[in-house]
């Protein structure tokens, strides 16, 4: 039994990894609008179109596709240790009972530090990787000179010291209520559909999951904004802000945010993100759910595959 369930959480997590790799690939340009309009505040352009047809005007045709790699990697490793935990987690406790919201969400919750406490350093290096060589509005921003992704991971650690490879951990690990609060939703609403029909196509899984994504999104994205700043770590104010992202930064940059731009200025960008993780979630499970019903079948394990 024990093996059946750790090669089940293998096949969920390979399928999460496949699916978000390719709903990111497709969606990619609308995540670098939404990075440049949360890290360089001077920018004019307010919509996300607007924001692509400057960047690929100012830095050329591919330069929304600029740290495809990295982003790539790190959200394959991401996502393989967040489904591989939820999965085995769920296993554990669930052990053949019905699942509940309750228990999607403390279980979602969980996956979801182990994997920010492992793969933050990636997202860092990301981030910095992704905004290396844009035009930025904003000249309090020291550019960077990264070859790659082990490049930066050097630098990093020789100019500001290893724990710069865990900045933004703090908003990170509020974050981690994103995809929690996601997947109780999905969950949840996976569970009504399913009473009233025998099985959800593929529109259903779509829509489910854009829904539950905007949800979670909406919700949490004032701490991604001040998680990317973070990240970024390449703003010259306050030198002395440079720790983990603290409680106290977090709600420093927040207070400087609104000071400055209004209560808006949080969501600053919301609309490229939303377009972009709501259309990508909802690929990535319909991929996702594919995946794993096909695997299964393949595989002969269907019964293993309750919910």
């Amino acid at each position: 039994m024990a093996s059946v369930l750790s090669y089940e959480s293998l096949v969920h997590a390979v399928a999460g990894a496949v699916g978000s790799v390719t709903a990111m690939t497709v969606f990619f340009p609308l995540d670098t609008a939404r990075l440049r309009l949360q890290v360089d505040e001077k920018r004019k352009s307010k919509t996300t179109h607007m924001v692509l047809l400057e960047i690929i005007k100012e830095e050329g045709l591919l330069a929304p596709y600029r740290g495809w790699f990295p982003v790539i990697s790190s959200l394959c490793c991401s996502n393989f240790v967040y489904f591989y935990t939820f999965n085995s987690l769920k296993a554990i406790w669930v052990k053949g009972q019905r699942s509940t919201t309750g228990k999607d969400l403390v279980v979602g919750f969980v996956a979801g530090v182990v994997n920010v406490l492992l793969t933050t350093p990636l997202w860092v290096v990301n981030t910095r990787l992704k905004l290396q060589g844009a035009k930025f509005r904003n000249e309090d921003i020291v550019p960077t000179n990264y070859k790659g992704i082990i490049d930066a991971f050097h630098q990093i650690i020789r100019d500001e010291g290893i724990l710069a490879l865990w900045n933004g951990t703090f908003p990170s690990l509020l974050l981690v209520f994103n995809p929690a609060i996601q997947f109780m939703f999905y969950e949840g609403l996976k569970r009504q559909l399913l009473k009233k029909r025998v099985k959800l196509s593929s529109l259903d899984v779509f829509i489910i999951g854009a829904i539950s994504k905007a949800i979670a999104t909406t919700v949490t994205y004032p701490m991604q904004t001040i998680q990317s700043i973070l990240r970024f770590g390449r703003h010259r104010l306050n030198p002395e802000n440079r720790t983990l992202g603290s409680l106290r930064n977090v709600l420093y940059l927040l207070h400087q945010r609104v000071k400055r731009f209004g209560i808006m200025g949080l969501y600053k960008g919301l609309e490229a993100k939303l377009l972009q993780t709501v259309l990508t979630a909802a690929l990535m499970f319909l991929v996702y759910e594919k995946l794993t019903a096909a695997t299964f079948t393949v595989m002969g394990l269907k019964s293993a595959h309750k919910h």
